[in-house]
């Protein structure tokens, strides 16, 4: 039963990360742009930053769950490769074809959240075999140092999937997520897994102290770096919570992660409806990722329609990087009925879906979704 709370606890929270990044994914296609200085926008913008490296990091937890369930590093290597590739995949065909509803394959190509997360995966399937202390202590020096991977001259074109260099870009795809430093975050939830198993007082202190500690740390090193840098416009606040997402820098993971462990003991004891609708969609993540980004895409064209008498469609060819003018943008208050609207929805179609994938274990390509 402890185990059980123990895991939920992280279905819990992956639960709460992807309700978060539905917000992010409506904003996109209300047209309302990221770096908006107002207050209200800046701050819908700024509690979405814990998605993508809560996601990364749990799904390195989850790894860890897996292997230790199936007590076999060989299939738990085989799983994590076959499952990368799978999500790599799964980016580039249909989950390209959901965000942009465009056939246009050579228009616009889109290295997003899911392929990293995929490459993440099949390179962790080769970490694991390390000493287990290394993981961890490799990812953490990975993040710390990440800055050293933007050294690789600037004429070695791949590497701009790994880390961006001086460099203008591949030409047939985007890359809006590299693979450094996130499989160090990557590496970091594996690790991190053996915190989870440990005893409630334990686990507790290890969680608070660690969260706690980088919550401190960020506010910190965060206001010597504005106080040491030239004065901009910006209120302090914006400058200290609009840290560098691509990638991500060392205060941005300080920022989303320190908050992310710190609640962790705390969803161990949550209960109640919200605390169970989290856990559902927890417990199937990927499914969520992809009904999420239909319903929403559909959403959009439902909603320009009756706002303006046509879809427009147009503007989503070439999704998340979406752009309206100013006179068309939804409100926030529109946002945010949609963003419930779809929530809903979720929520009922995904607990279907847990349950039936929890009632046939012995369909084998379930757990890859």
């Amino acid at each position: 039963m402890e185990k059980t709370k123990r895991i939920n606890s992280v279905d819990l929270l992956r639960g709460a990360i992807m309700v978060l990044m539905a917000v992010d994914h409506v904003r996109v296609y209300s047209g309302i742009p990221a770096n908006s200085t107002d207050p209200a926008i800046f701050f819908t913008r700024w509690i979405t930053h814990f998605c993508v490296a809560g996601f990364v990091f749990f799904a390195g937890v989850s790894a860890f769950f897996y292997g230790e369930k199936l007590k076999d590093k060989r299939v738990l290597s085989g799983y994590l490769i076959t499952r990368g590739i799978f999500l790599v995949v799964l980016e580039l065909t249909f989950l390209r074809f959901c965000w942009t509803f465009n056939l246009n394959f050579s228009q616009f190509m889109l290295a997003g959240v899911i392929w990293m997360l995929g490459w993440c995966m099949a390179l962790l399937a080769g970490a694991i075999w390390l000493p287990f202390r290394s993981i961890w202590i490799i990812g953490l020096v990975v993040i710390a140092g990440e800055q050293v991977f933007g050294l690789v001259p600037a004429n070695v074109h791949w590497w701009n999937f790994f880390y961006p260099i001086d460099y203008d870009g591949i030409k047939w795809i985007s890359i809006l997520y590299v693979l450094l430093p996130w499989i160090g975050v990557m590496m970091v939830g594996y690790g991190f897994g053996r915190v989870i198993e440990m005893d409630t007082a334990r686990r507790r202190k290890i969680c608070l102290t660690i969260g706690l500690s980088a919550i401190a740390a960020f506010v910190v090193i965060g206001t010597l770096v504005i106080l040491m840098s030239d004065p901009q416009p910006r209120p302090f606040i914006f400058r200290l919570l609009g840290q560098q997402k691509y990638p991500p820098s060392q205060l941005y993971l300080l920022m989303t992660l320190g908050p992310i462990i710190a609640l962790v003991p705390f969803a161990e004891r949550a209960s109640g409806w919200l605390a169970r609708v989290l856990s559902t969609f927890g417990r199937v993540p990927l499914f969520y990722y992809i009904v999420h980004i239909l319903l929403i895409h559909v959403a959009a064209l439902l909603v320009n329609l009756l706002r303006t008498g046509d879809m427009h469609q147009g503007w989503y060819d070439t999704a998340p990087y979406t752009e309206i003018s100013a006179n068309l943008r939804w409100s926030l208050p529109l946002l945010y009925l949609v963003f419930i609207l779809v929530e809903i929805i979720l929520y009922f179609v995904c607990s279907r879906y847990a349950k039936y994938k929890f009632r046939h274990p012995e369909i084998k390509w379930l757990k890859y979704i």
